[in-house]
């Protein structure tokens, strides 16, 4: 059953317009969380660079997302996206009169039908949760809607102290769920307020449905540990953590004098992964303690496994402009635009920054890597 659900999967995706949702960043060609968090910074960055501005941004938690999904009205906006009637048809058959029970040890409970909701486990339910939501989108050009898949951020850009845009769009996204049987759990929200403003203001506090929003200094956003100072601090630190962990079982292995090519598979596979997760993202911007912080157990691993590993710096200088690259042949990144050749066809566009902060994100770093070529 998950090989045809594969094979429906790729049928949908191929029938869907290649513009729809460019906010949307799961289930697309040559697109993944990086695209999401570094359209994400790049926008804030560049508000930041802006007088009298600050970023509110909102990180959205579901109840149950993919378990809330009616059939009718996902097969509704499927129609409107111009799927064919009988795939339509074959997906309410998939969602409805669906059989369930809970088995614990030797006990089993009665079966109940369930007709809302798509399979937990399935291959399908992501795709499907994000074609019921590419109508999500903002009403306001100073916000922005970034999701990846069920994760749903709401970035604010908030000039001249105005947040009237911004409460409002989240009002509206509070009122779009309620029409859509989305819930939002409140409780697990979480609110970033970037502010580099020397005479800062008290924030209001954000509220949802009557609850209050916690607003805190640090969240991970897609695997990626963000802060109200945009610093790349906490996330080196997790990751040097989780990457130090995993040295454990590289001594292992060597104690078991297993030979240096499996050694170094695993390395690739269990530490470089962790070191170099959204590399293109944070590297750039990361200052020199962090860097060093993390190629020491590029270091320690080398001598674990007695052979040459490469470095942090060769990685993220081979992964920026593929990236680059990527976005560059996309016309329907969100990004695509700042990639823009001069009349001489030669070079890039340069790209103005007033702060460090915007000069060492990836955007800009693209483009002088692409340019320096």
């Amino acid at each position: 059953m998950k090989c045809f659900e594969r094979l429906v999967m790729h049928h949908i995706k191929s029938a869907l317009p290649p513009s729809l949702d460019p906010f949307q960043f799961a289930y697309r060609s040559k697109r993944s969380t990086d695209d999401a968090i570094a359209t994400t910074l790049h926008s804030a960055l560049t508000h930041l660079d802006k007088k009298d501005s600050y970023v509110r941004m909102l990180f959205i938690d579901f109840s149950s997302a993919f378990n809330t999904i009616i059939p009718q009205q996902l097969i509704h906006k499927l129609v409107q996206l111009g799927l064919n009637t009988s795939l339509c048809n074959w997906l309410v058959d998939f969602l409805t009169g669906r059989p369930q029970a809970v088995r614990v040890g030797s006990n089993t409970s009665s079966n109940i039908t369930l007709n809302t909701g798509a399979p937990q486990g399935c291959a399908l339910s992501p795709l499907l949760f994000t074609l019921l939501t590419h109508d999500c989108t903002p009403s306001h050009n100073s916000n922005l809607l970034i999701k990846f898949a069920d994760d749903t951020t709401v970035v604010g850009l908030i000039s001249n102290r105005d947040e009237t845009n911004y409460r409002s769009e989240v009002s509206h996204l509070a009122g779009w769920c309620s029409d859509n049987n989305l819930s939002l759990n409140v409780e697990k929200t979480k609110e970033i307020v970037v502010d580099f403003r020397r005479v800062r203001t008290q924030h209001a506090p954000l509220t949802v449905n009557g609850v209050t929003v916690e607003r805190v200094s640090s969240t991970k956003f897609l695997g990626v540990h963000i802060t109200e100072d945009l610093s790349w601090t906490d996330n080196t630190a997790a990751l040097a953590k989780k990457a130090q962990q995993h040295l454990y079982f590289l001594r292992k292995l060597r104690r078991a004098r297993a030979p240096a090519p499996i050694m170094c598979t695993f390395y690739r596979g269990t530490i470089e992964s962790i070191l170099t997760s959204c590399i293109t993202v944070w590297y750039g911007a990361c200052n020199a303690s962090c860097r060093k912080t993390l190629q020491r157990i590029v270091r320690a691993a080398e001598k674990i496994v007695g052979a040459s590993l490469p470095s942090l710096q060769d990685i993220y200088n081979a992964r920026l402009p593929r990236k680059a690259l990527c976005i560059a042949g996309d016309p329907t990144h969100p990004t695509h635009s700042f990639f823009s050749l001069l009349p001489s066809g030669r070079r890039l566009r340069s790209l103005q920054a007033r702060t460090s902060r915007l000069k060492d994100s990836f955007i800009h770093q693209a483009v002088r890597k692409l340019n320096s070529r």
